[in-house]
């Protein structure tokens, strides 16, 4: 009897040992995944700015362009868009409706809309710079946490897309 109390005691103790590293690293995955998220969506808003889609879609994404000889891009605040089909016309573009492809070997290398590889269509408004498919994702990311579903744009809005200059654009006379 005295041995089998010592077998199940051991068993509980190894139990909670178990349960106590997977606590752990349970703990250690979910702190780092915030941190995580937190640079992608910061790389999202660098490639936002960098790549040009403020001309077409506004600094805030809700189609109050920045360059008037730009055309008006849709206002994304609205969007029903989810992750994988922004990701599809971020990479691929809209042939005719005057959204670039920003991935270099969307069509040719890499089918769009469920095409096989084939050559670029017609009717791609210019790329101002390609993205990467890691900053595309960035992008989605940094649309998905600051941009969708949001409403007018805050002040505290404004002073994180404009970091350091935030008070030229965003103080209480703008």
């Amino acid at each position: 009897m005295k041995r089998n109390a010592q077998v199940r005691s051991g068993v509980r103790i190894a139990r909670y040992g178990v349960a106590l590293a997977l606590a752990g690293a349970f703990m250690t995955f979910a702190a780092a995944a915030p941190a995580q998220d937190v640079a992608k969506v910061k790389a999202g808003l660098e490639a936002w700015k960098t790549a040009g889609c403020a001309d077409c879609h506004g600094s805030f994404a809700d189609g109050d362009k920045q360059r008037d000889e730009a055309p008006t891009g849709a206002n994304l605040r609205t969007t029903r868009l989810d992750a994988a089909a922004l990701t599809q016309v971020i990479r691929c573009g809209r042939p005719g409706a005057d959204m670039p492809k920003f991935d270099e070997e969307a069509y040719t290398k890499r089918g769009c809309y469920g095409q096989p590889p084939a050559p670029v269509p017609d009717g791609l408004y210019p790329t101002p710079r390609a993205l990467s498919l890691d900053e595309i994702g960035a992008v989605v990311a940094y649309l998905q946490a600051r941009i969708i579903g949001r409403g007018k744009v805050t002040p505290e809005e404004c002073a994180a897309y404009y970091e350091d200059t935030a008070a030229s654009f965003c103080g209480p006379d703008k």
